[in-house]
């Protein structure tokens, strides 16, 4: 019997194909004691399951950065490594073996119980929501220990590809699949940022996540249709259905095809506007998908995936060779580098790892490089050295405060002091520029048009702080709404303040990306775009219909709005 289950489009596109359903592990463990004659095989076997998942997740790191996924996936991994080394997990239950002479994995899963509990009492929904990394890591070694680690079937002759349906995947998972004949993903939990959602956008596989009790409702090799865009699975379909969704793939996929042919089209609007496309990269393998849609520069470089997952900092040498490896791939073309962007969800190991009680309100961004002022010059004076192999601009995130922006560009100017008695080269005149991504920021803009070069709109973090929202917890992201009135207001007041002085305003949060929003961006001014790769095209392709002419105006009138559901309905009839 045909049915429909709706849940949350993470990642756009249509896939057909057999259900693979996903082991969920921690519910096949039985208790048993063994022997104290046996108990050092049974540490053994844990020893040994604990190698085989740290090879796993080495090997899986790497494929992650092999330029086919998303390098933001590197560091889901290495924070799972770290919860495999963490004593308060192994080492705990190496001690129930012991004490209770149980077997290794009812020891793990009585463990990681006692540590879900503890993160479900944190109040703070960044460090809350790291419980699901703890119950990823004890269900991939619980798959080893009992013997089935789930591997996917061969190619299919029918043509149809695999479907992944389970409770959740971590990004070990998701990675391991990407050289199968993988269609989509479908799980019971995440939302728009969970890892299966990140993963599955860097792959474009289509996805649909929060479908709640998908696992249950379907079985293994059962025929169904995955619609990314809209979030509906479609179970058991019928001939009909199947052939519906085959031509809408086909007319998706021919899309596609004719977004290539833009690649080397100048992004300029109906009446003669250029604009900007710019991408958010991770590191210097990001470069090659910059150039293969002939982006126009960096617009935001993330530095802080240099720092994270490791035990020990990157020295000045290193993060130099990383920073001059993007400048010297695109020496014509302006590239942004964000200072590191540490805290929050974002924690640094070892040594500089820190508990706060609230950390997405706590010390990070540019709080935590002026607290460590040590390490940030370390950072600067790289960035400096950098500039002299390209058209570099720094960019400060998170800035709030006028001594925030003083105390880090004197920190450059002491920099370029150490640089010049070294005689050392570098670009005297880097531009400075800063994030809006707080609204005391929006709201105050004239500090920071006074001291820098140019400003960039974090929407992800500015959408989030100005409703309250965390967007990564499932249970308030339908309230996440990049187009409430005040989000819109405060994003339209920087992008108009910018052109009133003359100060260069992009936006490179989420939305930057979403062909939704062109319009309703040009109309208020933009003319710097900055988001992934992947979506260039797409972006390129809205600004090539548009006139602003006409809908700046519009836009305008959307703006003195102050319902959400007629700011919505406006918003769509822009591109009409």
């Amino acid at each position: 019997m045909t049915f429909t289950l709706h849940g949350l489009p993470v990642s756009q596109g249509i896939a057909i194909g057999h259900v693979h359903l996903v082991s969920h592990a921690l519910l096949e463990v039985n208790h048993y004691h063994v022997a104290p004659k046996h108990l050092q095989d049974e540490l053994a076997r844990l020893e040994d399951a604990v190698a085989t998942v740290q090879g796993e997740l080495v090997g899986l790191k790497a494929a992650a950065s092999s330029g086919q996924s998303h390098t933001e996936v590197g560091a889901f991994v290495d924070l799972q490594l770290m919860m495999l080394a963490d004593p308060m997990l192994i080492d705990s239950a190496r001690s129930q073996i012991e004490s209770r002479r149980c077997n290794a994995e009812w020891a793990l899963v009585q463990q990681m119980e006692v540590l879900v509990e503890q993160f479900r009492q944190i109040e703070d929904p960044y460090l809350r929501e790291r419980q699901a990394d703890v119950v990823q890591v004890v269900e991939r070694l619980v798959k080893v220990l009992l013997g089935h680690p789930g591997h996917l079937p061969p190619k299919r002759r029918d043509g149809f590809g695999t479907i992944v349906v389970a409770h959740d995947l971590s990004p070990a998972d998701t990675i391991g699949f990407r050289d199968h004949n993988i269609a989509g993903f479908v799980t019971d939990v995440g939302g728009p940022t969970s890892h299966t959602a990140i993963v599955a956008r860097s792959l474009s596989i289509p996805a649909v996540v929060g479908l709640h009790h998908i696992r249950d409702l379907v079985e293994d090799n059962e025929l169904i249709i995955v619609d990314g865009t809209r979030g509906v699975a479609i179970v058991a379909p019928d001939d009909t259905i199947v052939e519906e969704y085959r031509l809408r793939r086909s007319e998706l996929e021919l899309e596609r095809s004719k977004l290539n042919r833009l690649k080397d089209t100048k992004a300029t609007t109906l009446d003669g506007e250029d604009v900007n496309l710019l991408t958010n990269i991770e590191g210097p393998k990001d470069v090659a998908q910059s150039k293969a849609v002939s982006a126009d520069g960096v617009g935001l470089y993330r530095t802080e995936f240099l720092f994270l997952g490791r035990d020990t900092l990157p020295d000045e040498d290193e993060q130099y060779e990383a920073y001059r490896a993007v400048l010297k791939a695109m020496p014509t073309k302006p590239v942004t580098i964000r200072t590191f962007d540490v805290g929050a969800d974002k924690a640094l190991n070892g040594a500089h790892s820190r508990s706060e009680p609230n950390p997405a309100l706590g010390l990070r961004a540019v709080r935590y490089s002026l607290a460590e002022p040590k390490m940030f010059l370390t950072q600067l004076r790289a960035l400096l050295r950098a500039s002299a192999h390209g058209k570099l601009q720094i960019m400060i995130p998170m800035l709030a405060h006028a001594h925030e922006i003083d105390q880090s560009l004197a920190l450059i100017e002491k920099a370029k002091a150490e640089l010049r008695a070294e005689k050392v080269k570098f670009n005297e005149q880097v531009p400075v520029g800063g994030m809006i991504e707080v609204p005391a920021a929006a709201l105050s803009l004239g500090m920071f048009i006074r001291r820098l070069s140019f400003l960039s709109i974090g929407t992800n973090d500015l959408i989030q702080y100005t409703l309250a929202i965390d967007r990564s917890d499932e249970a308030v992201v339908h309230l996440y709404d990049p187009l409430h009135p005040a989000v819109l207001k405060l994003i339209g007041g920087t992008i108009q303040a910018g052109a009133r002085f003359g100060l260069p305003v992009s936006v490179c949060g989420e939305m930057a990306g979403d062909p939704a929003y062109t319009q309703l961006f040009l109309g208020m001014g933009l003319r710097n775009f900055s988001m992934h790769p992947a979506h260039i095209l797409e972006v390129k392709q809205q600004i090539l219909r548009a006139d602003v002419g006409e809908l700046a105006p519009r836009v305008q009138r959307i703006l003195r709005m102050d319902e959400q559901a007629r700011v919505r309905e406006a918003v769509e009839r822009l591109g009409n």
